[in-house]
């Protein structure tokens, strides 16, 4: 799937009039790239052609297995995208066989020359990495060493020869004769045949050699490109994309690469009358190598606030190039937006000031690698840009540079490189948090791959929008359990302020400033405030729940009505508040005089489910019985359900209760005070219950029955509470 996955880079810059005629919508949708990426590039499709019937039947095969990959795939969807799987498997099944094979052949070709055209390859494949041109380019090595050998040998025959020549000069010129002078003729014929053996064999080193360099470029190109995925791939997975960190492969590549141009280098060096091109050719791609071979293999936190801990890694997938015995001392500075976009403006002022900013290159003998570590650099303080209109200080994007000289061997003056973090935002203070990360959320989501730092689309579709929410929402929660349809269109109604809209919101477009700077409708947070808060609160304390499809989540109070109203007395679900910041509630319909009456029980927060977690709440409230559509409330959340612990104290347990509506007046001269009665959304706490006859709580548990009253029957019974 390395092609693929390339071309996912690609694609982001591609226009959609190009995409679709690459993968026709009606013919070969995209979905079916996607998800059968692995299978169709192992696959080997160049052998099919519409005139050759006798590959009919393995064409054939091939569509039956690419059928039941994709009914496969299918099932482990939500039904809005099974349902389109379903539609273009039935689609693929009415095709001619041998007409999908050459699509898919005709399909790999494009992106392959699409490819190639991005780094200036026509008609050369690109592989991952490409062992055919590093085999090629060391053979052409070793056959440039052999040259050079015959080269040598060859001057030294003409070197050999001059003494002669000039010896039988010397005694031709005492004593003329015809032999001497034969000699003569002879000598200088082999000489001036030496000397074409000698030139021929230049000529022919010239060509390996520009043949080589356009190998060697190729296949770096290749390399670059495979980082660039790298550090894309790493830039999004903030979001919770998937991303392999592994740099082996890479770092064997880069060395190869690097062990190809110091030999050609080499070489270079030691063949006579090559042109010095050559040499600064070789310099420029290994400046290139040396750069793209610097990477930030851990960032720094993306939200930083000032005078806290953190760390970074940046590592060097040349460490064995180094100069042994001459250290590497790695720096860091904070830049800002327009230092980024360039270089020489970073070098020349500093707009912030980093603590334990240095960091030196360490070879580790064991893993191979070469690390600079930065443990505990710290921002003691940050310069601002002049911010425009209503921009807050979360809104403004920093990064760090790395900065360093590195020595190679054989070169003597040194390589200067530098290389910068992802994006971060620094702040000052806690409660800025949750914005700033709006901020990189948005940047990582949305930001192209060869963007000029840190320029990023202030519109999207709500497509875009709402896959990067699912993403997010399931990768921070750490569950597989994705947001469904009624959830997406919900969020859609929200953001959009579009309560009564039922038509499909995929293209409409969202602004940054809908995501987290205006305020919804009748509240005072943002979207992302609300949506972040119902997201911590399912990581932190809902997880197995949602995981399990107990919770609906993201839905309307109007959705809520339309879909219970129809159920029996007692169905519930549960939705995250509207109108809190990290609440739940449970909504479930009561019947009066036959006419069902939604109710919504006071949104339980974080606090709350600290002190009573949600299955025993459900499990307190006896007027809710059927999760919705009808399964039993035991059923679903019995094993949620904390057991009561057996206790050899001496003291009565006491345990707390959710109680919805109004408690019963306890019958009881010696009850002090009175419970009021509370509403559907109030609750009271054991620690509230007046003191009983002038006993201290303590006291009445441990005696039981004081003054004849069975406070044992009052604290199992009465004094169970909420939060």
């Amino acid at each position: 799937m390395a092609q693929w996955l390339e071309m996912s880079y690609v694609l982001t810059n591609m226009d959609d009039e190009r995409i679709n005629s690459l993968y026709p919508p009606d013919t070969f949708p995209i979905e079916i790239r996607h998800y059968l990426c692995q299978w169709m590039e192992e696959k080997d499709w160049e052998g099919f052609s519409p005139d050759q019937p006798d590959k009919e039947p393995l064409a054939q095969a091939l569509l039956n297995d690419a059928v039941l990959l994709l009914e496969s795939v299918a099932e482990q969807q939500n039904i809005v995208e099974r349902m389109k799987l379903l539609q273009i498997t039935k689609i693929l099944m009415t095709r001619p066989a041998m007409e999908f094979a050459v699509k898919i052949r005709n399909i790999l070709r494009q992106e392959k020359m699409i490819l190639c055209e991005r780094v200036g390859q026509k008609g050369t494949e690109l592989r991952t990495p490409n062992f055919e041109d590093l085999s090629f380019m060391k053979n052409t090595v070793l056959q440039l060493q052999d040259r050079r050998k015959k080269i040598h040998s060859c001057k030294e025959d003409i070197n050999w020869e001059m003494v002669n020549y000039e010896a039988m000069q010397a005694i031709h010129a005492k004593t003329p004769s015809e032999h001497s002078l034969r000699e003569l003729q002879k000598i200088s014929k082999k000489i001036q045949q030496l000397k074409i053996t000698q030139s021929s064999q230049i000529r022919e080193c010239l060509g390996m050699f520009t043949e080589t360099l356009t190998k060697l470029k190729q296949c770096q190109d290749n390399f670059i490109i495979k980082m660039n995925v790298w550090r894309w791939e790493q830039h999004k997975s903030v979001i919770g994309y998937p991303f392999n960190d592994d740099l082996t492969l890479l770092q064997n590549w880069s060395e190869q690469l690097f062990a190809v141009n110091n030999n050609l280098r080499q070489e270079w060096l030691l063949i006579p009358d090559l042109p010095k091109e050559i040499g600064e050719k070789l310099t420029v791609l290994l400046q290139e190598l040396i750069q793209s071979s610097f990477v930030v293999e851990k960032q720094p936190p993306q939200v930083i606030k000032t005078q806290s801990k953190f760390s970074a890694v940046v590592r060097y997938l040349l460490g064995e190039s180094l100069v042994s015995g001459q250290p590497v001392t790695m720096k860091a500075q904070i830049i800002n937006e327009l230092q980024a976009r360039n270089v020489n403006l970073a070098l020349c002022d500093n707009v912030g000031e980093l603590i334990n900013h240095t960091a030196i290159l360490d070879r580790n003998t064991a893993t191979k690698t070469t690390n600079a570590n930065f443990r505990h650099m710290s921002i003691k303080k940050i310069k601002r840009a002049d911010r425009k209109g209503a921009e807050s200080v979360t809104e403004e994007k920093f990064a760090l540079m790395f900065l360093a000289e590195i020595f190679i061997t054989g070169h003597e003056t040194p390589f200067k490189i530098h290389i910068n973090s992802q994006p971060v935002v620094v702040i000052v203070h806690g409660s800025q948090d949750i914005n700033a990360v709006a901020t990189i959320i948005w940047d990582c989501a949305f930001a192209e791959p060869d963007r000029v730092p840190f320029v990023v689309p202030d519109r999207v579709t709500w497509k875009m929008m709402v896959e990067t929410l699912n993403v997010k929402f399931c990768s921070e929660v750490g569950t597989n359990h994705n947001l469904n349809p009624y959830n997406k269109h919900f969020l859609a109604q929200k953001i959009f302020d579009q309560p009564e809209y039922a038509s499909d919101l995929s293209d409409s477009v969202v602004t940054w400033c809908q995501f987290n700077k205006e305020v919804l409708a009748g509240r005072n947070f943002t979207f992302w405030q609300w949506f972040e808060g119902a997201m911590d609160l399912t990581k932190k304390h809902l997880k197995p729940y949602w995981s399990d499809g107990l919770i609906f989540g993201f839905i309307g109070k109007q959705h809520v009505h339309l879909i219970l109203k129809e159920s029996p007395s007692g169905t519930f679900l549960l939705r995250f508040s509207d109108s809190e910041i990290g609440g739940i509630t449970i909504a479930y319909v009561a019947h009066e005089n036959g006419i069902p009456m939604i109710q919504n029980i006071q949104p339980f927060t974080r606090k709350d489910l600290e002190i009573r977690c949600l299955g025993d709440r459900i499990g307190d409230i006896n007027e809710i019985l059927y999760l919705y559509p009808n399964v039993p409330k035991n059923d679903a959340f019995k094993k949620f359900y904390t057991e009561q612990q057996p206790t050899n104290s001496g003291y009565i347990p006491v345990s707390l209760q959710t109680i919805v509506g109004t408690v019963p007046e306890l019958d009881g001269s010696h009850v002090s005070g009175e419970l009021n009665a509370l509403n559907v959304e109030d609750t009271f706490a054991l620690d509230a219950l007046p003191d009983l006859n002038g006993l201290s709580m303590d006291a009445h548990c441990e005696t039981g029955h004081a003054d004849g009253m069975d406070y044992d029957f009052y604290f199992n019974e009465f004094a169970k509470s909420s939060t």
